[in-house]
Formats: structure tokens, sequence, C-alpha cells
């Protein structure tokens, strides 16, 4: 149970730490661009920290195709999180609709 889970604990906080790095740079735009890059270089350090022994553990139990969709889905669960809470964005019923057929599609892709 541990090879199953760990991964996917793993890959969300790496997520998280993704999402800031990538986005969280977007509340900020009075700063420098070479500034934001550092920082945001400096934040994704952590995420690899978390999301190569991720997948490395993961390997064990999933193949490729099942951690990269496992992947997929915690971004899309974390980047919605993080742009309603942190961004303030507005999810609308096309963006669920879109992100369900995704998850959908993961369905498939766990099928033996």
């Amino acid at each position: 149970m541990y090879n199953y889970l760990l991964p996917i604990v793993l890959l969300l906080a790496s997520n998280v730490f993704m999402t800031f790095a990538w986005y969280g740079h977007l509340k900020f735009t009075d700063r420098p661009l070479w500034i934001v890059i550092l920082v945001s270089w400096a934040i994704a350090f952590f995420e690899y920290c978390l999301q190569v022994p991720g997948n490395r553990i993961g390997y064990r139990v999933y193949n490729p195709a099942q951690l990269k969709t496992i992947q997929e889905i915690i971004t899309l669960a974390v980047f919605v999180a993080f742009s309603t809470f942190y961004l303030g964005a507005e999810i609308k019923w096309n963006h669920l609709v879109g992100f369900a057929l995704i998850v959908a599609a993961a369905f498939f892709i766990f099928l033996d």
C-alpha cells in the first residue's frame, strides 16, 4: 500500500510547489521579471525534490502512462484550488466539464 500512496502524496506536494513557481508571480506583476524567474526557479527546486522520488517510487507499481495521468489529475485539482483561492479566478462550468473529461480519460488509462 505504501508504494501506491506515497507517490501520490509526493506528487501532490510537488504540484503545490510547481503551481506557485509557475503561477504565483501573477499576483505580483509589478516585480521585475528577472526576480520572478529566480524566485520561481528556487521554488521549483523543491518541486523536483518531491516529484523525482514520487515518480521513482511510483514506477514500482504504476506504468509510465499511469504515473503521468496521476500527475495530470493532481495538477488540475491543485490548479483549480490555487486559481480560485489564491488568484481569485472564477471556475466556470465549461472548465469543470473539460476537467471531468480529462478525469474520464484517466479512467481508461487505468484499465488493464
